[in-house]
């Protein structure tokens, strides 16, 4: 397939343009290494390199135009140089481009949060297609066109595989996509050129910081999205977040929202849970659910608003709400045969970690113990190692602290950081095992009948990555064998 390169960069905006736009151009990389003839290379700037050192190397494997922020020393006559303010964001809207505009064509909603994510954006993509339609999922855990599963490698692709993926939706005659929207995504501008028709906010908390430095910025991150959105689309925001109404002040959408506590466009009240789902009330009418937290409440809540914005039938929604199916790895129940109950949960941050424990709590009312395993990943945000640790052994009979996801750290280092936040109370009523599957092991040998064991941080993963070594690890796989 080739395109007209002034065609592509018809809605471009540029600061410098060197070269005859009119010629076809054969695809577009921002991998210098995936080059071939025809192409137009993009020199973006990312974390640890910088593309415009390899813009030369780009040119000897045949690339016929270069989009740049900074023009190399020499332009050679026979390429077109075309100088942008940012190269991510204008990969962007020549992905979206090359793909003939597929958001264009699709009603697309974004979610955007710290925790809760890829549980609604889930939800609404089964929730559509139970009621009728052809629909999309980009998410954390699986990326869907219809019923077919496609592999996810990041929560947001980049900008080039997420316009090939939504113009795959496009061709299977999809009317709506769901997806996943992480603040790294917005910072990098994967999602520029992108046209939503609704955004959604779940919560904010401490999250991504080696990345973003400051939660300022981070708060940022997921603003600037809501920011973005045009005038047609829907903003949702959770405002039991006290952050939730920062997310509308600035953007032209129609502003919506919904609650747990207070007076909201969209309000659920919780009547009654336990382990087996809650009884809700959701705009004065009660639904049994199959969910457990007051997490998933919310969550719910965000899907049930969403769907009455995009005009859905609201006995239908309600009704199909009460049979939909919890998210792999999140709040995942496993019943022990010898009594006691193990969940699985993706908790990765000190928050969401707070939140499983405090259902679990709430749902024993202190009939049986709680023993909870807990990691913290490598090479990411040292700053809430302590926090998760404290957060375990303060709500639990005994924490188990283990190996998360090491990469390319010492996971004993890594517990060492963890176990900085305990004072002498707390390290007596933990435990030090570095190895994740002996982890598990020792907490279902010390858990008897009406306990709860939580395995927390990885949820739906079934790899572990030691020494930047992936290997096959699924906590669920280690329960049933200790069953």
């Amino acid at each position: 397939m080739s395109k007209n390169l002034e065609v592509l960069i018809n809605d471009l905006p540029y600061i410098r343009l060197t070269g005859d736009t009119d010629t076809l151009v054969s695809g577009i990389q921002f991998d210098s290494r995936k080059v071939v003839q025809g192409n137009i290379f993009v020199a973006t700037r990312g974390s640890n390199t910088d593309g415009h050192q390899f813009i030369e190397s780009a040119l000897e494997s045949g690339a016929s135009a270069v989009v740049c922020e900074q023009l190399p020393t020499y332009v050679s006559p026979s390429i077109v140089y075309i100088q942008v303010t940012n190269s991510n964001d204008a990969l962007g809207h020549l992905a979206s481009a090359w793909y003939d505009y597929p958001s264009s064509n699709l009603t697309l909603i974004g979610v955007t949060g710290t925790n809760g994510k890829t549980t609604v954006a889930t939800l609404l993509y089964q929730l559509f297609r139970q009621l009728g339609y052809k629909a999309g999922l980009l998410s954390t855990v699986c990326n869907y066109i219809n019923d077919i599963a496609i592999e996810a490698t990041h929560t947001t692709p980049d900008a080039l595989s997420l316009n090939e993926l939504l113009a795959q939706m496009v061709d299977a005659g999809c009317e709506y996509a769901f997806m996943e929207v992480s603040s790294h995504s917005v910072d990098q501008r994967r999602i520029a050129g992108l046209i939503f028709d609704g955004g959604i906010f779940t919560n904010i908390t401490r999250d991504h910081i080696d990345y973003h430095l400051t939660f300022e910025n981070y708060l940022k991150a997921k603003k600037q999205f809501f920011d973005e959105l045009p005038k047609s689309a829907f903003a949702l925001t959770n405002i039991d977040d006290k952050n939730g109404l920062v997310m509308l002040q600035n953007t032209n959408a129609s502003k919506f929202t919904y609650s747990l506590r207070s007076l909201a466009d969209f309000k659920t009240k919780i009547i009654e849970h336990g382990f087996e789902g809650m009884l809700l009330e959701m705009n004065d009418r009660e639904i049994n659910v199959p969910f457990i937290g007051r997490f998933n409440a919310s969550n719910l809540s965000a899907v049930f608003g969403a769907a009455m914005l995009l005009k859905q039938d609201e006995l239908e929604v309600l009704r199909i709400i009460s049979n939909l199916k919890s998210v792999s790895g999140r709040f995942e129940t496993l019943h022990s045969p010898h009594g006691y109950t193990a969940i699985v949960d993706y908790a990765h941050t000190p928050d969401a970690l707070n939140n499983v424990i405090s259902t679990i709590n709430d749902i024993m009312q202190g009939n049986g113990r709680l023993i909870t395993v807990v990691g913290c990943g490598g090479n990411r945000d040292k700053g809430k190692r302590p926090m998760m640790a404290r957060e375990a052994v303060d709500g639990s009979w005994k924490a188990i602290y283990t190996s998360d996801n090491p990469r390319n750290e010492d996971p004993q280092e890594i517990l060492n950081d963890m176990l900085a936040g305990l004072d002498p109370s707390q390290k007596s009523n933990s435990l030090v095992i570095t190895d994740r599957k002996e982890a598990i092991r020792t907490a279902c040998t010390l858990a008897q009948e009406g306990d709860v064991v939580l395995v927390a941080g990885k949820g739906h993963e079934d790899y572990q990555i030691v020494n930047g070594v992936k290997h096959h690890f699924d906590d669920r796989e280690v329960l049933k064998s200790c069953f």
